[in-house]
């Protein structure tokens, strides 16, 4: 399937995206839920142009009549329409900027919630290979550049073909001779800008990828957990380098926009100055000589001027909306991304949970490197508390991601209550299963919100009881703010071992069927690790739940029912503890290594046994 992210190309190598009828449709659908604001966009359009063109006309009556006629009158009356006519434009670009503004805004509410639910669709294998700054960039930077494509590509496109045709039509019917000046001097407006667009484009396109890069640093050094290993390795000043180095690259680009931008303006001056000019020179000869009235001319300069504009701009439609369709290519993208784990039309709802689980013949592999799981079939019985060991990277992680359907087999089925997980719902699925990792998540939130996310409805009885039976009620009173304490982000306000009891009464308050318990003490100490363990026996001794256990430290399973030996991928032993230290093979060599000379934790392994009702032969 190869990378899930690869950066478009916004005009590095010189080359534009090119065109496609496919985009434009897709486009196209994006706007038709708000067709009727477009039809408003549209009336507003032609109004304003035909409000505009009164204006140089209002001029030529009043030099041309009302002045020499000494018609006081229509003098008033012109100057009155004049001013008129001036709010009625601005009253119908107020109108039109809201409408604008309005779909704008709701194309963006649309695509950046559809960006936000196909994500939650990706599998982890996206997120494991996809920064998060870029993802982040995705949907916010990409997705605000979309009011620009409605306002600037498709409402002034459409504002600028009317102003041009309507102007052009006028200036037509009062002179044709200096309509054709006029239309000599447009190829000099013209070329520069098209020259200048295509600059700018590749300015902003550039930009674009910088900005990208600075979100992605900034997510990755200002998180907390970035921001602690930054100041663990004193890297403080090597970041600040890289992030200066990138801003500068930035500051450069965002300069040589705006120097794009200002040569732009002069040379419109210049056009806008000269233009006027030839139109004086030559109307005035034609004035002169009685062929045209005064106020024909000085209403020509007036059209001139709406003409110069609109036209530059027409000049530069194939590069806006080249641009406008690259915006919408980044953000295709993402939404083209495959659905790795994807629910089948007819998905059968998991109903009447027991909690038996079957690997028959599973191999898993990441992309195209080697298996990390291979042909591996095991079963575990409704209720059981089954081990899951083995040395780092022989695949337990991976198998209890496959239980929770994170992942689907290469090849081989895995089957909760004789179900292919392939054919059930996913909800359904993850409303029977709890895990508890040992990297815990918290949310920036308070503690009684935290414990609800498994259970939104739960009441506050039901939080607190969850609380104490993972031993972190007494902890969570005795703070100054109780259940309402806010954890700070990622529970960092807590220790390893409470955020981890944290976890468990989140499970506690779900209640699934199906247990998994990945490494969840590994990295704590041995007074933290007795406090969650108690809490893990609370969570282990309901026997109509099944539990998946994995550990490095063997203390934590020493009372399943049956332990699983992973070694490369495979299933190398199967049986329970004194089974498997008799057999003297892997599990024994593991054992050894932790417990050899520690009775004392042996012990309460045993101990730990009888607590939780697990029926074993007698420990040795």
């Amino acid at each position: 399937m190869g990378r899930f992210y690869t950066n478009y190309d916004w005009g590095q190598n010189g080359k534009k995206p090119e065109l496609k009828k496919e985009s434009l449709v897709r486009i196209y659908r994006y706007f038709l839920p708000y067709w009727k604001f477009l039809i408003w966009v549209v009336t507003c359009i032609l109004v304003a142009a035909g409000l505009a063109l009164l204006q140089p006309l209002f001029i030529k009556w009043i030099v041309d009549t009302a002045i020499p006629d000494g018609d006081l009158w229509l003098l008033n009356l012109l100057a009155v329409s004049m001013v008129t006519a001036a709010i009625l434009q601005g009253l119908v670009g107020v109108m039109q900027t809201y409408l604008n503004t309005r779909i704008g805004q709701g194309v963006m509410f649309d695509i950046r919630n559809q960006m936000y639910g196909h994500l939650h669709r990706m599998s982890i294998r996206f997120f494991t290979s996809t920064k998060t700054g870029d993802i982040m960039s995705r949907v916010n930077n990409d997705v605000n550049g979309l009011q620009q494509v409605v306002t600037d590509t498709i409402a002034q496109s459409l504002n600028n073909v009317l102003i041009s045709v309507t102007t052009l039509i006028t200036m037509f019917l009062l002179d044709w001779r200096l309509a054709l000046v006029s239309i000599l001097l447009l190829p000099l407006f013209i070329l520069p800008t098209r020259k200048v667009g295509k600059l700018n484009y590749d300015a902003k396109k550039q930009t674009q990828v910088r900005m990208s890069e600075l979100s992605s640093l900034m997510q990755e050094t200002l998180s907390v957990s970035g921001a602690l290993l930054v100041k663990s390795f004193v890297r403080q000043d090597d970041e600040v380098r890289k992030f200066a180095g990138i801003n500068r690259e930035l500051m450069r680009l965002q300069i040589r926009q705006s120097m794009i931008g200002r040569w732009f303006f002069m040379f419109v001056g210049i056009i806008s100055t000269a233009g006027p000019a030839i139109i004086y020179w030559y109307g005035g000869h034609l004035v002169i000589d009685e062929n045209i009235t005064l106020g024909t001319v000085i209403a020509f300069t007036a059209f001139l001027n709406r003409l110069y504009g609109p036209v530059a701009a027409l000049a530069n439609i194939q590069v806006n909306i080249l641009g406008s369709v690259a915006l919408f290519e980044r953000l295709f993208e993402y939404l083209d991304l495959p659905l790795e784990i994807e629910e089948k039309p007819n998905a059968r709802k998991l109903q009447d949970v027991q909690g038996r689980i079957d690997f028959q013949h599973v191999t898993f592999r990441y992309q195209a490197e080697r298996d990390v799981v291979r042909d591996l079939s095991f079963t575990i019985e409704p209720g059981q508390v089954v081990a899951l060991v083995g040395p780092s990277g022989s695949g337990k992680t991976t198998v209890s991601n496959l239980i929770p359907r994170l992942y689907d087999p290469t090849e081989g089925r895995v089957l909760l209550d004789g179900q292919d997980l392939r054919d059930l719902e996913l909800k359904s699925i993850g409303e029977q299963i709890g895990m508890v990792t040992q990297e815990t998540f918290l949310f920036h939130a308070s503690i009684r919100d935290n414990l609800r996310y498994g259970k939104p409805d739960a009441s506050d009885e039901e939080v607190i009881a969850a609380a104490k039976a993972a031993h972190i009620h007494e902890l969570i009173q005795s703070l100054p703010e109780g259940y309402d304490t806010v954890v700070g982000e990622r529970g960092h306000k807590l220790s390893g071992g409470e955020k981890q009891r944290m976890a468990i009464a989140r499970v506690l308050l779900k209640g699934p069927k199906i247990l998994i318990l990945d490494e969840a003490t590994s990295a704590l100490d041995s007074h933290s690790e007795h406090g969650i363990q108690m809490a893990l026996d609370e969570l282990m001794s309901q026997r109509s739940r099944t539990s998946l256990v994995i550990a490095h430290r063997l203390s934590t399973i020493l009372a399943a029912d049956q332990i699983l030996v992973l070694e490369e991928g495979r299933l190398v032993e199967a049986g329970y503890h004194e089974e498997l230290l008799a057999q003297n093979g892997l599990y024994a060599s593991l054992y050894r290594q932790q417990f050899e000379g520690d009775g004392d934790l042996a012990l309460d392994g045993k101990r730990r046994a009888v607590r939780i009702g697990v029926k074993q032969g007698e420990f040795e």
